[in-house]
């Protein structure tokens, strides 16, 4: 049930909905979360079954025009839900102790999915439950598929249930219900002729399996107790970019998104951004690079800066190629400008990972107060930091680093358009 905290306007007023007032179903439906109030609320005519503050319960009509709202907020409270599944490349379980409570826990929602774009699995989802996301329209979803081989799909995701991939997808395709899948890739496991199985198996259902993202496994130094599983090679690296090569030149779409980790590791040029699209996955690493490139090289002009510049610009490892190449172009943009790349290793998950997303205050503290003398001042992308705050992965806070780095001007670069801003600022 969906319990109202604020109402206003005349169609809330109209139909006696307050403050306190609890909304059990819409046509018939059980209102579990407020999904159900924003499918509804987009129809002309529903009906809707609710308990006033007194206890009692009234049903009846909704007649509106489909652009007015009743302008209801609630009291959602409702749980996030968990993940069932126990997957050998599982990258919570690899977490060190002592982080943000908020980085254990383990959310497979579908809810989420749609509104977030979180990926999910799909393991804990009833049929009863997919003919909800079918009667909602929640498309699109974001589902971790990893492979359409059932009995390895159970073996990988450490959970019996979890065969059931083909015939849910199957059902939200034929509902029209847009999916972008992804796989995390196990080296002996899910690649190879696996990856070349699920990617033809999902295309049978393409468009509404919209792409496959490919992702290697993130591996940190906390696996204690873990099954082994190998890192990416050059080689394997190279092997995964020639299977999604084939497969989209055979396919006639870039359906296949490989993670950039494999461009890097394979020594391989980045595709341009127009094999990406819409970019629909790039929260999940696929064409960052390429479109940070794109955008950051694009705003760089021509300026001459009143007094020399040294700006140390922070960056993972496997980006440092990347930015060391923005950084040559911004210096011969900029006059009195010696921008340079710093590569930090991740010293707290372990230097396997190397991603900048992923690098913590601490390290890229110990980082800039080895090279303390050569910079006045650092950039430190936004993707380090938590959504809407400015405190890393280990908890530090910006201010806690400008203490530590005792006074030397840090600058926090919040988009790929900024880039050459950051630089000249500093």
């Amino acid at each position: 049930m969906l319990e109202i905290i604020s109402a206003r306007g005349g169609l809330a007023k109209k139909y006696k909905l307050k403050k306190g007032v609890k909304i059990l179903s819409f046509d018939n439906e059980e209102a579990e979360d407020a999904l159900d109030y924003i499918f509804y609320d987009g129809k002309s005519e529903f009906s809707m079954r609710v308990q006033d503050k007194d206890g009692s319960e009234r049903e009846f009509n909704i007649s509106k025009n489909e652009c007015e709202s009743l302008n209801l907020t609630f009291n959602d409270s409702g749980k996030i839900r968990t993940c069932h599944n126990n997957c050998i490349f599982c990258f919570v379980d690899q977490m060190g102790k002592g982080m943000r409570e908020s980085l254990y826990v383990k959310d497979d929602d579908y809810t989420m999915s749609f509104i977030c774009g979180n990926f999910v699995t799909l393991t804990n989802v009833s049929d009863k439950e997919i003919d909800r996301i079918i009667r909602l329209h929640l498309s699109p979803l974001y589902v971790s598929v990893h492979t359409m081989d059932e009995k390895l799909r159970c073996e990988l995701m450490g959970n019996r249930f979890a065969g059931k991939i083909a015939s849910q997808l199957k059902r939200l395709a034929e509902a029209k219900i847009t999916v972008h899948c992804q796989a995390v890739i196990v080296p002996g496991k899910n690649d190879g002729k696996n990856l070349e199985y699920t990617a033809r198996k999902l295309f049978e259902m393409y468009p509404y399996a919209a792409d496959l993202a490919i992702v290697p496994t993130g591996l940190t130094k906390f696996r204690d107790g873990l099954p082994y599983i190998s890192d990416i090679t050059a080689e394997s690296a190279k092997e995964i970019l020639d299977i999604c090569d084939r497969l989209n030149a055979e396919f006639g779409v870039n359906f296949l998104l490989p993670a950039d980790e494999y461009f890097i590791r394979s020594g391989r040029d980045f595709k341009p951004v127009e094999f990406y699209g819409d970019f629909s996955q790039i929260e999940n690493g696929i064409g960052m690079t390429s479109k940070f490139i794109s955008e950051a090289s694009e705003s760089i002009y021509k300026t001459v800066l009143k007094k020399r510049k040294r700006v140390a610009v922070i960056t993972g490892v496997s980006a440092f190629a990347a930015i060391e190449k923005l950084c040559k172009i911004a210096n011969s943009s900029a006059e009195n400008l010696e921008s340079f790349a710093l590569p930090v290793e991740n010293e707290f998950f372990g230097r396997t990972v190397t991603c900048t997303g992923l690098l913590t205050g601490g390290d890229i503290a110990s980082a800039l107060e080895k090279i303390y003398g050569k910079f006045d001042c650092a950039v430190i992308p936004s993707n380090t930091l938590r959504e809407f705050e400015d405190v890393f992965l280990d908890d530090m806070t910006v201010k806690q680093l400008k203490r530590r780095l005792k006074g030397k001007k840090i600058i926090i670069n919040r988009s790929s358009e900024s880039f050459f801003t950051s630089l000249i600022k500093g």
